[in-house]
This record gives C-alpha cells, sequence and structure tokens, in this order.
C-alpha cells in the first residue's frame, strides 16, 4: 500500500477513535504486543501439557471433558476427570 494512502488510512481510523495518530499507533502496537503475550502463553501451556501427555501416556477422552465441561456450565458441583492410559 502507498505511503499516502497508509497515512489516510491511520488518520481516518485515529480520528473515529478521538485520538491522535502517534496515540493510535503507540496503542496498536501495545495491542499488538499483548496479542503476541497472549499468543506466546497459550503456545507456553499447549506444549506443556504436550509433554505431560507425552510422558504419562493420560489422557482425559473427550466425551468424558464435554460431560465435565456441560454439568460445570449447568452449575453442577462435579469432580474433574481423571487422566488416564489409553488402549493401544
Amino acid at each position: 500500500m502507498p505511503l499516502q494512502q497508509r497515512q489516510l488510512r491511520r488518520h481516518s481510523a485515529s480520528g473515529g477513535a478521538g485520538t491522535t495518530a502517534h496515540a493510535f499507533i503507540l496503542e496498536a502496537i501495545a495491542e499488538k504486543a499483548e496479542q503476541a503475550e497472549r499468543r506466546a502463553d497459550f503456545d507456553a501451556v499447549a506444549e506443556a501439557r504436550y509433554a505431560q501427555h507425552a510422558a504419562t501416556g493420560k489422557t482425559i477422552p473427550w466425551q468424558d471433558m464435554r460431560a465435565y465441561l456441560e454439568a460445570r456450565i449447568d452449575g453442577k458441583a462435579v469432580k474433574r476427570p481423571v487422566g488416564r492410559k489409553l488402549a493401544d
């Protein structure tokens, strides 16, 4: 996108938000940084869970987890499903 179009687009967006173009850019950078941090946290949790699964071989079948989650949504006090090794 040409520079002039980018500047016009940035000016339109910042004016609609009631801020200066500079403040708009800083806010966009902060939002992007926060998004990257959340993604990194998500990836770290996923890696840790996968490592635990690989080390123990234990997992929770989806039907058990789904029943648990649906019961929680309904406000029922239910025990959390326990991981177990699945048959080969």
